[in-house]
């Protein structure tokens, strides 16, 4: 079982500038509390013990949420002196965890997964990175994800209309030895240019990525609208 968790806390939320005042992403009022908070809370009833949150933009004000109003929690900061993508964010983050593998969270997503699911699937598989797939249907602002009978990931497909598909819900197990020894540059995505190019490159002699389907709760906050529905389906949360 995972323990360990790094959330990726340095996003501005250009998108919701309209919306939001000037904070992190992570930090933009979602029913009186940071967005933030719901990812925290979620992770801790998940029995995370170890967080690493990784900051960047005005990280100064996420840090002062967090000597607040998180005293007791065991975290660790990674600080980002300059935007590194967030492959780069999650290369300087894993120096900072202890444990052979991390959970790997954004701090705008909250997807409710069942973290001990997906940790079984990763141990098992001995996989380098393992993704929560969330099912949906009737979209077009993500990319979607296929999967071969044995859970391995076979591709990602562009953002474009489908009538229903996996996408990726930004939750990962992540091996952080693999990870590491990957031959990757100092700012780079996370997801194009580490999980779709390993993917594609098919390379037989490298450890594969696998998905596993976690239908529960998500939502992103990245765009304005459902920054609203957060609004009313996390007031009781």
């Amino acid at each position: 079982m995972i323990k360990e968790a790094i959330i990726l806390a340095g996003g501005l939320g250009t998108r919701l500038q309209p919306v939001v005042p000037d904070v992190p992403k992570c930090m933009a009022p979602v029913a009186g509390k940071p967005f933030l908070h719901y990812v925290l809370d979620f992770l801790q009833k998940s029995d995370v013990e170890h967080f690493v949150i990784s900051v960047g933009y005005l990280h100064e004000m996420i840090e002062e949420y967090l000597s607040k109003n998180y005293g007791q929690l065991n975290y660790t900061l990674s600080l980002e002196n300059e935007p590194l993508g967030t492959g780069g964010a999650i290369r300087l983050a894993v120096d900072k965890c202890l444990e052979k593998n991390v959970l790997i969270c954004n701090g705008d997503t909250l997807y409710k997964i069942d973290v001990s699911a997906l940790s079984k699937l990763h141990e098992q598989t001995n996989a380098a990175c393992t993704l929560s797939l969330k099912p949906m249907h009737y979209f077009d602002r993500y990319g979607a994800v296929e999967l071969n009978e044995d859970h391995s990931i076979k591709s990602f497909k562009e953002k474009q209309y489908y009538t229903s598909g996996l996408i990726n819900g930004g939750v990962y197990a992540l091996n952080r030895e693999k990870f590491s020894n990957e031959k990757l540059p100092g700012k780079f995505s996370f997801e194009k240019d580490y999980l779709e190019k390993t993917v594609k490159n098919n390379d037989h002699e490298k450890p594969k990525l696998y998905g596993i389907m976690q239908d529960d709760y998500f939502i992103d906050i990245g765009i304005p609208e459902d920054y609203e529905r957060a609004q009313k389906e996390l007031l009781t949360d």
